[in-house]
């Protein structure tokens, strides 16, 4: 019976606007808790993006690993051989190999030592995406020359730099000299803060250790038009045990796994979110019950004149969702600057994704209703009888 005039009464807007200061407060805190979810989603995604970048720039349509294989940071290899057996089976156009270790890289005006990731790859065979890798790729043909990741930590030394003034740099890798030729970007990730790629001839010398026989990554690329998943089934029956035959996308599926089951990352992110999530219901709840304790009189007032419990929850949940929008929008915002400066000081992959914003915006919406159902508990125990 009251649905008429609640329509055309916006109470609880008027409510809200009644008490400016306290809206006021109300939306930074909800603005700073949608901050908090995501800064802490943004950053597990990046750092997820990152550490699987490498594993989407291969030039392959399928990949050879050590079924042991979970990370780059400690990479199992396998015998060369398998890979060379891919070729006997129809649909495969070519294979290249790849091997991985982690070096010392010394920087070159402080002399300090950092581990870097070092990809040794054939320089006569395309094995990643990126132009900048393909453009100087035959610069590799020569011992002792490297690609240098430029999106890598600043430790490193001002590597980028140096070479755009003078088209060279020559500094020591694993104690041995070495001279960058060209640049790429990749950047730091959880297993390594930087990248270097290399010749296969140049990694084996920086590794004398290494067995030449032994791959850690086998590329393999087939004809166009063939289909993958067929051929991936065709390897995984007839090859032996001792490799798995997985796409590129399979394959970085496998070091997403890793950091964030098998480690406290996903954990620790996780916590951060749901902290987020709770600090935006203690303060939409503090809020609310502030605001009906105010007004206590005025809805016994109601409730003695035939409004119901109902009707009262959903002006809370009103006032609530009213506190959402204005609390998501700055959050939003404010989180999308943020990005950029983390980008620009880290160059993780860190960008405002619009699945990420729906999640949030999900999270605050339950979060601003659960705490206008909660603060309802004050009006139900509140007793006309006991107001007046």
């Amino acid at each position: 019976m009251f649905s008429k005039p609640f329509r055309k009464t916006p109470l609880a807007w008027r409510q809200l606007m009644k008490e400016k200061t306290r809206l006021v407060v109300a939306v930074a805190g909800i603005a700073f808790a949608d901050m908090l979810m995501f800064i802490q989603l943004g950053f597990e995604s990046a750092l997820f993006d990152a550490s699987v970048k490498p594993h989407r720039t291969l030039q392959a349509d399928l990949v050879l690993i050590n079924p042991q294989f979970q990370t780059l940071f400690a990479v199992k290899n396998f015998a060369r051989e398998r890979l060379y057996q891919t070729l006997g089976y129809e649909g495969v156009q070519s294979v290249s190999s790849l091997y991985i270790g982690t070096g010392q890289w010394r920087n070159p005006e402080t002399r300090l030592e950092r581990s870097i990731l070092v990809w040794g790859i054939e320089p006569t065979k395309p094995a990643f995406t990126l132009p900048e890798v393909k453009n100087n790729q035959d610069y590799l043909k020569q011992l002792n020359q490297v690609l240098f990741d430029q999106a890598g930590r600043p430790e490193y030394g001002a590597v980028a730099d140096i070479f755009k003034k003078t088209g060279n740099l020559e500094t020591e890798l694993n104690n041995k000299a070495i001279s960058v030729k060209g640049l790429f970007t990749s950047g730091a990730s959880f297993a390594a803060d930087g990248n270097v790629i290399t010749s296969e001839s140049t990694f084996l010398q920086l590794f004398p250790q290494r067995q030449p026989d032994r791959i850690e990554v086998g590329l393999i690329t087939l004809k166009p038009g063939v289909d993958a998943e067929k051929v991936q089934s065709q390897l995984v029956a007839g090859l032996p045990k001792d490799v798995k035959v997985l796409t590129p996308e399979g394959f970085a599926k496998i070091e997403k796994q890793y950091w964030e089951s098998g480690t406290g990352i996903g954990f620790i992110f996780g916590l951060g979110t749901a902290v987020g999530f709770i600090v935006g219901i203690v303060i939409v709840y503090q809020i609310l019950y502030s605001d009906v304790s105010d007004h206590l009189p005025e809805y016994a007032t109601l409730k003695a004149m035939g409004y119901t419990d109902t009707y009262l929850l959903k002006v809370l949940i009103q006032e609530a969702l009213l506190l959402a929008v204005l609390g998501f929008l700055p959050g939003f915002i404010l989180s999308f600057g943020l990005y950029q400066v983390t980008y620009a000081a880290t160059m993780l992959p860190i960008f405002m994704k619009l699945e990420r914003a729906i999640t949030v915006w999900i999270m605050t919406v339950i979060m601003c209703s659960f705490s206008g159902a909660i603060a309802m508990r004050k009006l139900r125990q509140a007793d006309p009888a006991d107001v007046f």
